[in-house]
């Protein structure tokens, strides 16, 4: 087990925050992961959820409140005595939903709509990362009035791929990586009807690695680093998804570039970020690339956990996670020690037939392991629940990523050893799951 300290300088009057009334929003892997990590916390005493899923009504009470309903999830916070509200997805924290708690007096782990920008669009990241001299891809805003033809030759040198992003929230599905003209013109002119405008990026080559940096004024700590793995299939091919599997640590994140990553990215964003009239309060996603000469780059950042690096990174997290992310919170970020597992972790995705096109819900879940109680405590392996449902008794998908089968162990292919075990017994008519996760690690 080792010990980090966050860089920052400690703050006084820290609060008792034993006890906790903790209420997470979202319903899918990511938050069934907050949920187990929060009810064995020994300083919480209720965990409530919106909405949730199958598998977090086991280790909490579900709230059949959408997370999108701000009003409603403020007014549900209110009612239950939240002193704590974690949110889970991306979308209420543009809509502005950690403003409405933090002006009712209750502490908000999400940043709030101006700084939950830097993943609501693709532009402001970009001018953030301008401004605070952070390493990414070169870029073209393009509009109606562009000439796109002639921004695609220019931007594509030596057969390299167009990368063409959009500038709003899409689901993860706002990113377009091809070689092929028409489709790269195709996606920048649909971009450009829908939203008004396009970002088109020059290709950065290397290795994809992410980063969770939990980050208040005070201070910041980088979580272990991971890998995912977006592709559906085997050998990291055919379309993109919102990612089949994932593990940490990362092995191509190593001590050099962990330094250069901290100097080159986290201080200067976490600089920029807490001289801001509201200081940046929650978790910065780094997506990183990697070049040949191990130097990183941002490809874009997030202002949430990740799905699925959320599975595999808390459970490396020894230390008391509610008291971490109250204390993040609250702005004394700076006060905690986070320790972490000298372990690896691993997850499988479990996705329904069709996936990542549409699905067919309402499909029968059977197979050991799929419940976690939260008086079992961590075991080597167990099933993070993301698209499930409870009907007429018996456990079913309600979505394209069902679940996923994680392993925590001393390496990586004991890890993995543990989550494909378990995953195999699973049975789920058509599902689909890669078997080569972690493949360019083991």
């Amino acid at each position: 087990m080792s010990t980090i300290i966050v860089q920052g300088h400690p703050r006084r009057g820290m609060s008792d925050a034993s006890r906790l009334v903790v209420l997470v929003v979202g319903g899918g892997g990511r938050e069934h992961a907050l949920c187990i990590a929060l009810a064995a916390s020994p300083s919480v005493s209720e965990v409530h959820v919106c909405p949730g899923n199958a598998g977090t009504r086991l280790l909490a009470q579900n709230h059949p409140i959408s997370a999108s309903d701000v009003s409603a999830v403020v007014e549900l916070a209110k009612e239950l005595g939240a002193d704590l509200v974690v949110v889970g997805p991306e979308a209420p924290l543009v809509d502005g939903l950690a403003d409405s708690l933090r002006s009712s007096g209750i502490a908000c782990f999400g940043p709030d709509s101006e700084n939950a920008m830097l993943e609501g669009s693709k532009l402001t990241a970009k001018s953030a990362m301008s401004e605070f001299g952070v390493p990414t891809a070169d870029y073209l805003i393009l509009d109606a009035d562009s000439d796109i033809d002639s921004a695609l030759s220019s931007y594509s040198e030596s057969g390299d791929p167009w990368v063409v992003k959009r500038d709003v929230l899409a689901g993860g599905k706002g990113v377009v990586v091809t070689t092929d003209f028409e489709e790269a013109r195709t996606a920048i002119e649909q971009a450009i009807e829908s939203d008004g405008k396009v970002l088109l990026e020059s290709f950065l080559p290397g290795e994809e690695a992410s980063v969770l940096v939990l980050m208040d004024e005070s201070g910041y700590v980088c979580l272990p680093a991971s890998q995912d793995h977006k592709r559906l299939e085997e050998g990291d091919k055919g379309p993109n998804t919102g990612g089949m599997g994932a593990y940490a640590p990362a092995p191509v994140y190593t001590d050099e570039v962990r330094r250069k990553t901290i100097e080159r990215i986290v201080e200067p964003m976490h600089i920029g970020l807490s001289k801001k009239d509201s200081p940046y309060r929650g978790v910065l996603y780094v997506g990183l690339m990697i070049d040949e000469d191990g130097d990183p780059y941002v490809v874009e950042f997030n202002v949430r956990f990740g799905d699925p690096e959320c599975q595999i990174t808390l459970p490396l997290i020894e230390s008391d996670l509610a008291g971490h992310l109250l204390a993040c919170a609250e702005g004394r970020l700076s006060s905690e020690h986070v320790e972490f597992r000298d372990s690896h972790c691993l997850t499988v995705v479990l996705a329904a037939e069709g996936y990542p096109g549409s699905v067919e819900k309402g499909r029968r879940i059977t197979g050991d392991g799929l419940i976690v109680n939260s008086e079992e405590g961590q075991s080597s392996s167990w099933i993070n629940h993301a698209g499930t449902a409870w009907k007429d008794g018996e456990l079913v998908s309600s979505g394209g990523r069902v679940l996923s089968a994680t392993g925590i162990a001393n390496s990586l292919s004991e890890a993995a050893e543990s989550a494909y075990s378990l995953i195999d017994k699973i049975q789920l008519e058509g599902a689909q799951f890669r078997r080569d996760i972690g493949h360019r690690a083991l």
